[in-house]
């Protein structure tokens, strides 16, 4: 029970942010009450014209009180952000080769023997949390006894939590960022993933589709929002329905918590059967499927999700697949069901709670925009993606190691998905201090941050050129606070 003691601390959380200061006679809904009367806050603001601009000490981003003004009134309420996502324009974002030479170009360097160093260390951690696992099923914990269930329960959290390193480099060799060698490469990305019932090369293409459409309305590949100009439209009626008859804090809580079961339980199998939360121009797509389940949208023509030579890549990744089910069947037969569930089925469910949080958070809040094709670039949208505080989820920083920092420096690798992930960290102080007005760091507590998307994030209206999240009439207190 030692080893569950140890690893179970791997994934305790502390909270640690920081918040902008703000001038003494701003505008009481954009100021932190317990900053409201603070005599220290006109010490870190200077004069430019007309307009207060608050300087954050911390980060050295600098945002106008007029832009929160602005979207403030149109009911977006306020992340960690501070509407800094929001008050960037078009215009404002440099072009591809000029974020890449900032970037320090040994970052762009590859080493395979560092890879496989850091896989061997995935693979070695999550090994011995499945020996301590069968050693205690051998030792006489059931599999088959409710009672055994919180035991299974702890195993799940933490050999899931250990094992989505794995996920995370199987990941980068399906970018290109895992090796040279791309024999190696795609052995390893191809293994990992069928174990884990991914199909490499179909993920592949998919995940790459959604590097280059990131926060786009149309052909965006994950966590696409809906459309609801109006409050009593679509996910906005389902909430507002549970707040007229739970209450508004009640029902708040309930949107929250189906959302949440949604997202971390079903969503990424759903995903993967039937593109949920894809962009509505592709239809419907299957990961084990060549072709697509519904028409693509005219307006996009060529813009199917596995064209070309990637129908015989889908194939070669159901071979993967139908291994990895085969074993786990053949396994079930021979020792129950029930003892695949808790071997393999538990870790596995938590690696993709794992999966999906880190890929809404980082591309998800509820001040941060996404845009209509007209308006989307690549670099926009790479830059609409968000760092957050995964160092400070435990005392440790131990997730932040196991999982290879994917949530702490993911800005650079959407900017660059060759950058592999023990130079990011290189990469984003680049982009931070070249571009601090668009880098955007979230400093939420990871949890907290979740809340608040899983309550404050149904539905999309279009402002201008971007599509904001439609919280009208929402209270403030009740989105943010946990």
């Amino acid at each position: 029970m030692s080893t569950f003691v140890v690893c179970a601390l791997l994934i305790s959380s502390c909270t640690s942010f920081v918040h902008l200061s703000y001038p003494s006679n701003a505008p009481r809904g954009i100021i932190p009450r317990h900053l409201r009367q603070s005599d220290e806050l006109s010490k870190s603001f200077k004069r430019r014209g007309e307009l207060y601009v608050a300087i954050n000490p911390i980060e050295g981003d600098v945002q106008t009180i007029d832009a929160a003004l602005k979207w403030s009134t149109k009911g977006v309420v306020r992340s960690g952000l501070d509407y800094k996502a929001l008050a960037n324009e078009a215009e404002d974002f440099p072009t591809a080769g000029a974020v890449r030479a900032a970037i320090p170009r040994e970052a762009f360097e590859v080493d395979t023997m560092k890879s496989l160093g850091y896989l061997s260390i995935s693979v070695v951690l999550t090994s011995l949390c499945v020996y301590a696992g069968v050693a205690s099923m051998n030792a006489g914990v059931p599999t088959d006894s409710l009672l055994a269930l919180p035991f299974w329960a702890i195993y799940a959290a933490v050999t899931g939590t250990v094992g989505m390193g794995n996920w995370v480099l199987a990941h980068e060799c399906g970018h290109g960022a895992f090796s040279k060698n791309r024999a190696l490469q795609d052995a390893v990305g191809f293994t990992i993933h069928s174990a884990l019932l991914v199909p490499y090369f179909s993920w592949q293409r998919s995940h790459a589709v959604h590097h280059q459409f990131t926060n786009h309305m149309e052909l965006g590949e994950t966590h696409v929002p809906e459309i609801a100009q109006f409050q009593g439209e679509g996910s906005l009626k389902v909430r507002a329905s549970l707040m007229d008859a739970l209450g508004e804090e009640n029902g708040l809580n309930a949107w929250g918590a189906l959302q949440a079961f949604l997202h971390l339980v079903v969503g990424w199998p759903a995903y993967l059967l039937i593109g949920a939360t894809g962009g509505p121009a592709r239809g419907l797509t299957n990961h084990l499927m060549p072709d697509p389940l519904t028409e693509v949208d005219p307006k996009f023509p060529g813009k199917e999700l596995f064209p070309g030579k990637w129908k015989t890549k889908v194939l070669e990744s159901d071979i993967g697949i139908a291994v990895a089910v085969s074993a786990l069947v053949t396994w079930g037969l021979c020792n129950g069901f029930d003892q695949v569930m808790a071997l393999y089925g538990g870790p596995y469910l938590v690696i993709n709670a794992w999966l999906v949080l880190y890929t809404w958070l980082q591309h998800t809040d509820v001040d941060v925009p996404h845009f209509s094709d007209s308006d989307h670039t690549y670099v926009r949208g790479a830059l609409h993606t968000i760092d957050r505080p995964y160092d400070k989820l435990d005392p440790w920083g131990a997730i932040d190691f196991l999982h290879h920092k994917i949530g702490s420096t993911h800005v650079a690798h959407h900017f660059d998905s060759s950058i592999p992930h023990y130079n990011a960290q290189k990469a984003t102080d680049a982009i931070k201090d070249k571009f601090p007005d668009l880098y955007l760091y979230e400093p939420t507590p990871i949890f907290e941050a979740f809340w608040r998307v899983c309550k404050g994030c149904a539905g999309v209206k279009k402002e201008g050129d971007k599509y904001i999240w439609n919280n009208d009439g929402m209270s403030e207190d009740f989105l943010t606070k946990s």
